[in-house]
């Protein structure tokens, strides 16, 4: 019988620590970049480019990761014949400075703004239409060649965003377990290795432990060894553990939450969460087991219901999301085949849960 090869992927270098702007220079020289230019939007350009060299050229990032954004800015950085892209801010200009190195060939360093979910480390590139949502998902040829945190930048973002991470990495355990029982292929079209299941359980476990003494921290502006530990967790280990391990549900069902307008303000952290929920409600576990995971996600500020994301689902909306998320081409990472009266099933009593977590 031939099995598919075990494949795992990594960015080139990853660097992580208060302070790690500074070093952003030497690593540039440490690549061979001879005319980097930085992608950010505003706002973050505000905040964190005055600590950057002031002769580094600057795209503006405009807010959506759209084809056309990409394709808008991958002009741009031709002019200033740009050798290597600095991504400076949060998911969208991440992946949006991705579509442009995809565009060009250049290296790639990402510098994230936010911790609020696991793409700095991954070859993914998630693009949405302008009503955001969700529309593809591309590939850069290779991992990006260095991810750049410092978490004195992290910990001085709104806290929702750093919860929104805690929610992103919460679903990898349970993901890349589906997948690996499913036999079902990571992101780089391999089988996923042992390893990749490691870093999903250690991801899972130093949320565990370490999770709500960070968000007291975060809340505080402050950067503890617990916030360090969360950091790495959402952004390194959830980043390894969902390209290398796979997705499941948890994600798939992004698919169809994307498409309620009334849930375009949700952050996809938050929207993960939400769906781990559903993901156990599918899955052959007890309910004491699924009451635990709603009342965890509770006590960390996640949301466990729809309305806590935007707005109530009707059994038409809920129906429908059903539907979507069977187009998401992971839905087939799970130990059954599901269908979308499955999934719509499990969404009604991931709602039943969530809203006795929420009383309880």
């Amino acid at each position: 019988m031939t099995q598919a090869m075990r494949i795992i992927g990594f960015p080139g270098r990853y660097v992580q620590g208060p302070g790690a702007l500074k070093s952003l220079p030497d690593m540039l020289t440490e690549l061979g970049a001879q005319r980097p230019v930085l992608v950010s939007d505003d706002i973050v350009q505000a905040a964190v480019g005055p600590q950057l060299p002031p002769s580094l050229p600057r795209l503006r990032f405009g807010g959506e990761c759209t084809r056309e954004a990409v394709a808008d800015l991958a002009g741009q950085a031709v002019a200033l014949e740009a050798d290597t892209l600095i991504a400076l801010g949060g998911g969208k200009t991440i992946d949006t400075a991705k579509g442009v190195a995809r565009t060009l060939g250049t290296r790639l360093v990402i510098v994230p703004s936010v911790a609020s979910n696991d793409s700095p480390t991954s070859r993914l590139i998630v693009l949405y239409d302008d009503a955001h949502r969700l529309v593809a998902v591309d590939y850069l040829a290779r991992n990006p060649d260095l991810v750049l945190v410092d978490t004195e930048v992290i910990v001085q973002a709104p806290l929702r965003f750093f919860r929104a991470g805690i929610g992103d990495a919460v679903s990898k355990r349970y993901e890349a377990r589906q997948c690996a029982l499913s036999g079902g292929k990571n992101f780089f079209g391999g089988r996923p290795p042992d390893v990749a299941l490691v870093m999903a359980e250690r991801c899972h476990a130093a949320l565990a432990q370490y999770a709500p003494a960070a968000l007291a921290a975060v809340s505080r502006k402050e950067v503890t060894l617990e916030v360090e530990a969360v950091i790495e967790a959402t952004v390194l280990l959830s980043g390894l553990a969902f390209e290398s391990g796979g997705l499941s549900l948890s994600h798939a069902l992004l698919r169809g939450l994307t498409a309620i307008p009334a849930l375009a303000e949700a952050l996809h952290g938050e929207m993960v969460a939400y769906g781990s929920l559903v993901q156990l409600c599918l899955e052959a576990r007890s309910d004491e087991e699924r009451r635990a995971h709603a009342s965890w996600l509770v006590g960390l500020g996640l949301p466990v219901t729809a309305a806590q994301l935007g707005a109530r689902l009707s059994a038409t909306e809920q129906q429908q999301v059903a539907e979507l998320t069977m187009n998401a081409p992971y839905i087939g990472h799970f130990e059954r085949p599901l269908t979308a009266a499955d999934i719509a099933q499990a969404i009604n009593a991931a709602e039943q849960i969530g809203q006795t977590a929420l009383v309880g």
